[in-house]
Formats: structure tokens, C-alpha cells, sequence
């Protein structure tokens, strides 16, 4: 895999334990920002970003050092044929770039595509029923039907259903996982991943060894709210990660879809239907009828990068 010295540089600063990962993102997309970082300056002010200053400039003596260590990570994923894409590249997700908390680098087997900005993840329950399980794959069918990217997270039960019928259909689709590129959780899904990975693309926002662990899916939430247009809920429980990510969506000002199903059936998907920027869905053409096209997210992404420039 060929790469260049800034992102090596971006990936040695991800290397310091303690650091927002989010805010080195923010910051290394603003004029002259990695320039800042490896100065240890930033441009934003809070006590957030004061604090990972300091974290910074006490790890800079050990910078070629943790650049060898995040040229061993990309020698790593490209064991498993996984592309680096950073917040440098034009490579890196358009859609991602829009919210406030995306990760700074992706480790990516198979194929980014720009049509991937018709996308919609579709989400919900481990432990779904026969009819979520039908209803997951329906909505997954029909998407890639309409030209929509179907984007999950590959876990088991409603995840593994979108993926599988946006597969069958001969679909785009992108699994977003809690796992470093090289891992496969759950176990059982090993072949599903292979196949999203020659026909799609499988995402990683950590470093390719990283195994599963508590706090990693719920950043994979985030980052699969971000690279999508809207989510699409359609079994969860009030504990379900599905339901973090529909707040997830809510608050990058994404577009939430809920199946009129689960509002009739779950108190806090009933509450959530009531809240600005959230849909109660009957069928696919409730969802497709509300994507923008991607020349409207284009102008919003060349809007944000205007405003780091006047403010960066």
C-alpha cells in the first residue's frame, strides 16, 4: 500500500493514548492542521482540546517512533488487501466528513464509491424476530432496487439480514464493523465479510489487530450514522444499539427512518416519532422519496471545507 508522510504523520498522532480522535480529525482537515497537531497547537479552545495539546507535545519526542508503529498497523491491513483512507484524502467518505465526530482515519477492504452517497444504513436488533428478520431484508432489497447503498454493521440478526438481501440482489453494500480490519465478530459471519469485501466495502475506524471490545461498537455507531444519509430502525429494543444510533443520526442531522412496526410497539421509538427530522415509515418509497442527491451533499461538504478555511 503506497502512502505518504502526512498520513503516516496523522497516524503516529492517533497513536497517543488519550487523544480525542475526533478532534484530531476536525483539526487535521482545517488549513495548515496537521501542521498545527505536530506543533502541538490546534485552532479550537475548549479544555478538550487544551488538554489533548498537552498529550500531544509530551509524546512529541517519541514521534518516529510512533511512526513506525502506524507504518507496522498499514503494513498489517494490507495483509488483508485493506486501503488507508484519512480526513487528507479525497478518498475519505463525503458523507462522514459532514459530522462533527468522525474518526480521523478508515481501514477499507474492497471498493469506496461515489454513488455510495445514496446511502441508507439499516439497523437494529441481535436477537430479531422471524418478522424483523423479513422485514430487514425486505427493506434491504428493495433499497438496492431504487440504486441505495445499503450500509449495516454485521452483527448478527438484523445486520446480517440487510447485508445478505442487498448481496442476493446483486446491491452496493457497506458493512461498518466494531473490529479492527484484520477481525471478523461475530466469528460466523467470516464468509458474509469476504463476500461484502469483493462486491463492496468493509469499513474499519481502528487499528486493523483491534478485537471487539464494549466501547468499540458504539463508536461504530456513530461512524455508520455518519457515513450513511439517514438510518432506517427497524427492530430494536429500548438497550439496543440500534436505538444509540437513531440518536446518533438525530444529532449529525441525519435522517431517521422508523418503521411504523416498532413505533406501534416500543414506548421509546413512539416518543422518538415525534421529534423533528424523524420519519414513521410504511415502505421503502417513504425513504428513498427523502434521500437528496449527491450533488446537494457535495455542496454542503465544499461549504464546510469554505468555512475551515475563513476560520481555520
Amino acid at each position: 500500500m503506497s502512502i505518504d508522510n502526512s498520513q503516516i504523520s496523522l497516524l503516529a498522532l492517533c497513536r497517543i493514548d488519550g487523544l480525542s480522535q475526533h478532534l484530531i480529525a476536525r483539526e487535521a482537515q482545517r488549513p495548515d492542521g496537521l501542521e498545527r497537531l505536530l506543533a502541538g497547537q490546534t485552532t479550537e479552545q475548549s479544555s478538550e482540546a487544551k488538554r489533548n495539546v498537552e498529550r500531544i507535545r509530551a509524546a512529541l519526542p517519541r514521534l518516529d517512533e510512533l511512526k513506525d508503529i502506524a507504518r507496522e498497523a498499514v503494513e498489517q491491513a494490507g495483509s488483508v488487501d485493506a486501503v488507508l483512507h484519512t480526513v487528507l484524502d479525497e478518498s475519505y467518505p463525503t458523507n462522514l466528513r459532514l459530522i462533527f465526530n468522525l474518526p480521523p482515519f478508515l481501514f477499507v477492504r474492497g471498493q469506496l464509491e461515489a454513488d455510495d452517497l445514496r446511502s441508507v444504513a439499516v439497523v437494529g436488533t441481535r436477537k430479531a424476530t422471524d418478522v424483523g428478520l423479513r422485514r430487514s431484508a425486505s427493506m434491504a432489497r428493495l433499497l438496492v432496487g431504487h440504486g441505495v447503498t445499503v450500509v449495516s454493521g454485521m452483527a448478527r440478526g438484523i445486520d446480517t439480514a440487510a447485508h445478505q438481501a442487498a448481496l442476493a440482489e446483486d446491491g452496493r453494500t457497506i458493512a461498518v464493523i466494531g473490529t479492527g480490519i484484520m477481525q471478523c465478530y461475530p466469528a460466523e459471519n467470516r464468509g458474509l465479510c469476504d463476500e461484502i469485501a469483493d462486491k463492496g466495502a468493509v469499513v474499519s475506524q481502528f487499528w486493523p489487530d483491534s478485537p471487539p471490545a464494549k466501547h468499540t461498537f458504539p463508536r461504530r455507531n456513530i461512524t455508520m450514522s455518519g457515513i450513511s444519509q439517514g438510518t432506517v430502525v427497524i427492530e430494536a429494543s429500548s438497550t439496543s444499539g440500534a436505538k444509540m444510533q437513531a440518536r446518533f443520526a438525530l444529532e449529525h442531522g441525519k435522517k431517521l427512518f422508523l418503521l411504523r412496526s416498532l413505533v406501534d410497539s416500543h414506548e421509546w421509538a413512539a416518543e422518538y416519532a415525534d421529534r423533528p427530522g424523524v420519519r414513521t415509515v410504511d415502505n421503502v418509497e417513504d425513504v428513498v422519496t427523502s434521500l437528496v442527491p449527491p450533488e446537494q451533499i457535495r455542496a454542503a461538504d465544499e461549504r464546510r471545507a469554505q468555512l475551515s478555511f475563513q476560520f481555520g
